[in-house]
């Protein structure tokens, strides 16, 4: 049973939900939220308050700007997509606190939370996995 409970705490301490991100946003938190995806995903819809980093550009030098002390949280489309788990990786690579949304956009807005951006129906639109 101890090895059950334990691994579900590591699990939490990886991944996070829509509905206890949505907490975090309204509470301000202490957090980076970064979209790993394309540019063109990003400005056709991303969660509000996201920074764009695409995990190609993850680096020490592309880093340099982000607070240590936050906890970054990363997301993609969702299902068929990874581009939140190459970021979360690289990220975790430099040292930082991450954390996965699961489910990434695709929940989110399951969820029903808001999305920013101009979404157009875009057709064959990369998210830069």
């Amino acid at each position: 049973m101890h090895k059950q409970i334990a691994h579900y705490e590591e699990k939490l301490n990886y991944e996070i939900d829509s509905w206890d991100l949505s907490l975090l946003i309204t509470e301000q938190a202490d957090i980076h939220l970064l979209d790993c995806r394309s540019a063109e995903a990003y400005a056709q819809e991303h969660i509000p308050t996201a920074i764009h980093f695409p995990h190609r550009e993850i680096s020490e030098q592309t880093t340099t700007s982000l607070d240590r002390s936050k906890l970054m949280i990363t997301y993609c489309d969702g299902i068929g997509c990874n581009a939140s788990t190459k970021g979360a990786l690289a990220m975790a690579k430099l040292g930082f606190r991450v954390k996965e949304l699961m489910g990434g956009l695709d929940w989110w807005k399951r969820d029903g939370h808001s999305t920013e951006g101009i979404q157009l129906q875009a057709a064959k639109l990369s998210c830069g996995c």
